[in-house]
C-alpha cells in the first residue's frame, strides 16, 4: 500500500473528511483492521486566508510547496492539496516535489465523464468560481462546459463557506439558500452541481438536490484509495 501526503488544514474541519474517508475506503477494499497510510501536514489557514484576501498567492504557494516536500521526506508516495480553492498553486507544488500530486479537478473532472456529464454548476469559493484555473481545467481537459452562481450569490456562496462552514457551524437557512442557488443553476442546464469547496459536503447531501452532487472530497479520496492500492 502506498502511503498518502495530505496537505491540510484548509480548513481542518474538511481535513477530518479526508482522513476519515481515506481510512474508510482502504479499509472497505481490504477488510480486517487495514488502514490508510497517512501523513499529513496541517497548515495555519489563518495565514492562508489573509494572504488569499491580499491576492499573495505566491506566498500561499512556498507554504504548500514547504508542506509538501515535507511529506515527500516523511516518506509519502503522492500527495493530495486537502482544498479545491489552492489548487490554484498546484503547479508550483508540483514543481516543488518528485512524487506526483492528484489534482482534485482532475479527479472530479474523470468521474464527471465518467457519469456523462457536459454542463455542470459550480459553487466554491469566489476564488474558484470566478478565476479560471479550476474551470478552464475541467472544459480543456474534459469537455465539461462550466457554469456558476450570479454575483449576490457567488457572495453568499463565498461568506457562507468563510464564516460558517470553515468554522464548523452549519445554519439552516444557509442550506436553504445553497438549496435554491442548485435549483437555480439546474434551471440554467446544469446536469449537476460540483460542491468545489471541501466544507460544502458538511452543508449539503445528495439528497438535498433533485440534481446529483459531485462532492470534490469524496471523489478526491476515492482517486487517492485507488491510487494508494495501484502499487503497479
Amino acid at each position: 500500500m502506498k502511503t498518502v501526503g495530505v496537505i491540510g488544514g484548509m480548513s481542518w474541519e474538511s481535513t477530518v473528511s479526508y482522513y476519515k474517508g481515506l481510512n474508510k475506503g482502504i479499509n472497505s477494499a481490504l477488510g480486517g483492521h487495514n488502514s490508510a497510510k497517512v501523513v499529513i501536514n496541517s497548515v495555519n489557514f489563518a495565514e492562508i486566508e489573509q494572504m488569499q484576501r491580499e491576492g499573495e498567492w505566491d506566498k500561499t504557494a512556498t507554504i504548500l510547496c514547504e508542506a509538501a516536500q515535507s511529506l515527500e521526506k516523511a516518506g509519502a508516495d503522492f500527495v493530495l492539496i486537502g482544498t479545491n480553492t489552492m489548487h490554484k498553486v498546484a503547479s508550483q507544488v508540483e514543481e516543488a516535489i518528485a512524487i506526483p500530486l492528484l489534482h482534485i479537478a482532475d479527479a472530479t473532472g474523470a468521474e464527471l465523464k465518467r457519469q456523462g456529464i457536459t454542463k455542470v454548476g459550480l459553487l466554491g469559493t469566489a476564488f474558484t468560481m470566478e478565476q479560471d484555473f479550476y474551470k478552464q481545467r475541467l472544459t480543456e481537459r474534459y469537455g465539461v462546459e462550466v457554469i456558476i452562481p450570479n454575483g449576490v450569490q457567488r457572495r453568499l456562496v463565498h461568506d457562507v463557506i468563510y464564516q460558517e462552514l470553515c468554522k464548523g457551524v452549519i445554519h439552516r437557512r444557509s442550506k436553504n439558500d445553497y438549496q435554491t442557488i442548485v435549483d437555480e443553476l439546474a434551471m440554467n442546464g446544469a446536469q449537476g452541481v460540483i460542491l468545489g469547496c471541501t466544507e460544502i459536503g458538511l452543508l449539503l447531501e445528495p439528497s438535498d438536490s433533485n440534481v446529483p452532487l459531485f462532492d470534490t472530497v469524496s471523489i478526491h479520496v476515492a482517486a487517492a484509495v485507488k491510487e494508494a492500492l495501484n502499487e503497479s
